[in-house]
């Protein structure tokens, strides 16, 4: 069960998924628990996130599932823009709605967040000292050493041909011209976001009808500058970081720094598998196994009583 609500950031609207708790297991007096998700990088709510919102549903957690402005069904003149401050402000005008909500507990709002929101869920989190813990796997966490990564296993001539691209749209953009579009994912070589070569079968294994293979390109000038690794230290809530060994994508060396400058208590769980063999099949199962444990040790009835 999950009914369609909208939630308000920034003059758009925000389309939202809402799992209400399926079980009075995790409720206090004070209200349920709830979950704050989003996707990663160009993601969309409809591209493998439910599996893990119903199971949170099923163990006494609310659950709110959104898109960020201007992706899958959100509202938004800016359509496909990447932009990781722009995506933090939507969490917050999410935890916001959260904390409103009748029947949730204020004080028990958890961050879950994958890929690239795996990152912006730390950013959020240290800026929020109430927010009562925080779920990130394969977890982006430093955008200019995800940079790097693309010229070793592509080579400094692609780096070279998406700043051109990103420049081609900043310049659109200052212009007033239609947005410059590239796709977020491709074969390795291409022009494109993405192009490790586990990611055109691993994307493609989970997105949804709303997803779009495309971003505007002007958005590649801010990766680098996304590095939520150095909020790390703010964190005093607890944390899950679910690290996938093989991961192309987002640097493993970036998360393993952000559980040793984390303040608060971290539980690693490590998977020997690539960034997008978390989302399907035994992988899946043990990792979202790893999350409801967590949730049920941070915001379970039990521990708030």
């Amino acid at each position: 069960m999950r009914n369609d609500i909208t939630v308000s950031s920034h003059g758009e609207r925000l389309a939202v998924w809402h799992y209400p708790a399926a079980t009075d297991a995790w409720s206090t007096p004070a209200g349920r628990p709830c979950v704050v998700m989003a996707h990663g990088f160009g993601g969309t709510r409809d591209s493998g996130l439910a599996p893990f919102a119903e199971r949170f549903q099923a163990a006494g957690a609310d659950v709110l599932v959104f898109d960020y402005r201007g992706f899958g069904d959100s509202s938004g003149s800016e359509r496909q823009r990447v932009d990781h401050l722009r995506h933090r402000e939507d969490y917050r005008a999410v935890v916001a709605h959260a904390r409103a909500m009748e029947g949730v507990d204020p004080d028990r709002v958890v961050l879950w967040g994958s890929s690239y929101s795996g990152g912006h869920v730390v950013a959020v989190a240290a800026d929020d000292p109430r927010i009562a813990g925080v779920v990130a796997q394969g977890a982006a966490m430093d955008g200019l050493v995800a940079t790097l990564e693309i010229v070793r296993y592509d080579g400094p001539r692609l780096l070279l041909r998406l700043v051109g691209h990103a420049l081609r749209g900043l310049v659109a953009a200052l212009l007033h011209r239609p947005p410059h579009l590239i796709p977020l994912i491709g074969p390795p070589g291409s022009v494109a976001a993405m192009t490790a070569p586990d990611v055109l079968a691993g994307y493609g294994a989970i997105t949804g009808p709303t997803f779009r293979n495309e971003m505007q390109a002007r958005g590649i000038l801010l990766v680098s500058r996304n590095r939520p690794v150095t909020r790390a230290a703010r964190l005093t809530m607890p944390l899950l970081l679910v690290i996938a060994e093989r991961d192309t994508i987002a640097p493993v060396s970036a998360v393993e720094r952000v559980a040793r400058e984390a303040r608060g208590p971290v539980t690693v769980q490590r998977l020997d598998v690539g960034h997008f063999d978390i989302y399907v099949g035994e992988p899946f199962e043990t990792t979202v196994a790893a999350e409801v444990e967590f949730l049920g040790s941070v915001v379970g009835a039990t521990m708030s009583a």
